[in-house]
């Protein structure tokens, strides 16, 4: 068993008289790289929305009109007559709000602790501010990601549930639903566990 932390009673609990394979607690919820990429994505996100927010909203904010086209119309909005800009000062509020949620998410996601899983002979289980999920082994498809070393690395696991994406240049595709196991110690040796335990309870029909 690789076991390197003291596990919560009401996990222990939850595990009864099954044995463990491996226990562990992940760093944080997912790789570092996926919450950098939607900071990122959100700073940039809002540094486009502040260009509209300049042009439309700056001036009013300085006490002055405002000048812009409605239906070809050329249409004056000023302190005093903030009607006309409504819808647009609307529309450019949700633009930015959704920059401020995903640049609020991914600031989340950095700092989320990843919790602890436990693997048995018949599924992973996942523990968090004593909330738990359990799931079978033959949930998942085999199609593992490992990264970092010995001391620190994380792993990946692909599920057989997923969901369709659609793509303006090209066909639909699925893409499947995956689970992180970010920042755990000896994550070749979970990782060869892993794959072991998906192997024994895949429900894939043996051809012949």
């Amino acid at each position: 068993m690789i076991e390197f932390i003291h596990l919560p009673p009401e996990l222990v609990n939850f595990i009864g008289s099954e044995s463990r394979d491996f226990a562990v607690k992940a760093e944080r919820s997912q790789p570092f790289k996926t919450s950098l990429f939607m900071i990122l994505f959100g700073i940039a996100w809002l540094a486009f929305t502040s260009i509209f927010v300049v042009a439309f909203l700056g001036p009013l904010f300085a006490g002055r009109e405002v000048e812009f086209l409605v239906n070809d119309v050329p249409t004056v909005a000023g302190p005093d007559n903030l009607g006309p800009i409504f819808v647009p000062a609307m529309i450019i509020g949700v633009f930015v709000l959704v920059g401020i949620l995903v640049l609020g998410f991914g600031i989340w996601s950095a700092f989320k602790k990843g919790g602890y899983f436990v693997g048995t002979a018949l599924r992973l289980i996942h523990y968090q501010k004593n909330k738990f999920r359990s799931i079978d082994w033959e949930q998942f498809s085999g199609d593992i990601t490992v990264k970092g070393n010995e001391k620190k690395g994380s792993i990946t696991l692909g599920m057989r549930t997923g969901k369709m994406t659609s793509s303006k240049n090209g066909p639909d595709r699925y893409v499947p639903d995956t689970l992180y196991i970010t920042g755990i110690p000896h994550v070749f040796e979970i990782e060869q566990v892993c794959r072991k335990r998906i192997k024994e309870n895949d429900p894939t029909p043996v051809i012949t």
